[in-house]
C-alpha cells in the first residue's frame, strides 16, 4: 500500500464507523420498537374488557348507525345507505380508536410505567411509537371486522380488490397518524380522565362536521365549508371512492386518484407536525 492510499483509508475510516454506528443505533431503536409494540398488543390481548369493549363497539357503530340513520337519509346514486356509510363509519371508528393512546401514555405517566422504561436501556422514541404501532394494528383489525359486519347486512365493494386495500390503508394511515396527536394531549394532561374529555374536544367536531355520515351538501354554507376542508372529510372520501368505484366518485365530487392524493396530504402534514410535538412533550414529560 502507498503513502497516499493509507492515507486515504484512514480519511475513510472514521466516516465507515460513523456509517456502521448509525445502522447500529437503527437496528436498536427498529428492535426497541418492536418490543413496545409487542408489549402493548399483548396487554390488549390479555385484558378480556379491552378487547371485548374494542369487538363490540365498532359492531354497534356499523348496526345503530345504518338502521337508526338509513331510513330517513336518502343519498342519490346509492341504493344502500350502509354503501355510503361504511367508509365514513371506518375513519370514525380509527378517529375515535387513536384517543386511546393519549388515555394509554397518561396512564403510563400517571402510574409510573414511563420512569420505569428510562431505568432500561432502550431507546426514548420506542415508547411513542410501540405505542402508535399498537393502536394501528388494532386499527386495522377494527377495520377488518367492520367490513365482515357491512357485508353481511348488504355492503358490497364496486370498486377493484386494489382500491379496497387502498382504502383500509388511508383509513388506517389515518389512525395512526391521529395517534400521534393523540399522544401529545395525553402527555400533557398527564392523567387518564382529563386525557380522555380533552379528546373530545377535538375528535367530535372533526367527525361529526364531515362527510362521514352524510354529504356535505346537505349542511348549512358555513358548516359544509368547513366539512369540505378538514382532514376526517378528506380520508371519508378517499375511501369512499376507493371502496365504490365511480358512485363513491360521483358523491364525494373527485377521481379516486385525486381524492386518495389529498387524504395522504393530509396523513403526512398530520404526522409532520404531530410527531416532533409528541417527542417534544414525551422528552420534558419524563
Amino acid at each position: 500500500m502507498t503513502a497516499t492510499s493509507a492515507r486515504a483509508a484512514a480519511a475513510a475510516a472514521p466516516a465507515e464507523r460513523e456509517r456502521i454506528d448509525l445502522l447500529t443505533r437503527i437496528r436498536h431503536e427498529l428492535n426497541d420498537g418492536f418490543v413496545m409494540t409487542w408489549r402493548n398488543l399483548m396487554r390488549w390481548v390479555r385484558l378480556p374488557q379491552l378487547l371485548v369493549v374494542s369487538t363490540i363497539q365498532p359492531i354497534m357503530f356499523v348496526l345503530l348507525f345504518n338502521f337508526v340513520f338509513g331510513g330517513p337519509i336518502d343519498i342519490p346514486g346509492i341504493d344502500n345507505y350502509i354503501d355510503f356509510l361504511l367508509a365514513g363509519i371506518f375513519v370514525q371508528a380509527t378517529t375515535f380508536g387513536a384517543t386511546q393512546t393519549g388515555v394509554a401514555l397518561a396512564e403510563d405517566l400517571d402510574q409510573g410505567v414511563i420512569d420505569r422504561f428510562r431505568s432500561l436501556p432502550m431507546s426514548r422514541s420506542a415508547v411513542l411509537a410501540g405505542r402508535t404501532t399498537a393502536d394501528a394494528v388494532r386499527g386495522l383489525f377494527v377495520v377488518l371486522l367492520m367490513t365482515l359486519i357491512g357485508s353481511l347486512i348488504g355492503f358490497r365493494f364496486g370498486g377493484t380488490a386494489l382500491g379496497a386495500v387502498a382504502a383500509i390503508g388511508i383509513v388506517v394511515a389515518f389512525g395512526f397518524a391521529l395517534s400521534w396527536i393523540a399522544a401529545v394531549v395525553g402527555m400533557s394532561m398527564r392523567s387518564p380522565e382529563a386525557a380522555q374529555a380533552a379528546s373530545f374536544v377535538w375528535v367530535f367536531p372533526l367527525v361529526f362536521a364531515s362527510s362521514a355520515f352524510v354529504p356535505t351538501q346537505t349542511m348549512p354554507g358555513w358548516l359544509a365549508a368547513f366539512a369540505e376542508n378538514q382532514p376526517v372529510s378528506a380520508v371519508a372520501n378517499a375511501a369512499r371512492a376507493l371502496m365504490l368505484g365511480e358512485p363513491g366518485e360521483a358523491i364525494a365530487g373527485g377521481s379516486a386518484g385525486e381524492l386518495s392524493l389529498r387524504a395522504l396530504l393530509w396523513i403526512a402534514a398530520l404526522l409532520a407536525v404531530a410527531v416532533p410535538l409528541a417527542i417534544q412533550r414525551y422528552r420534558r414529560a419524563v
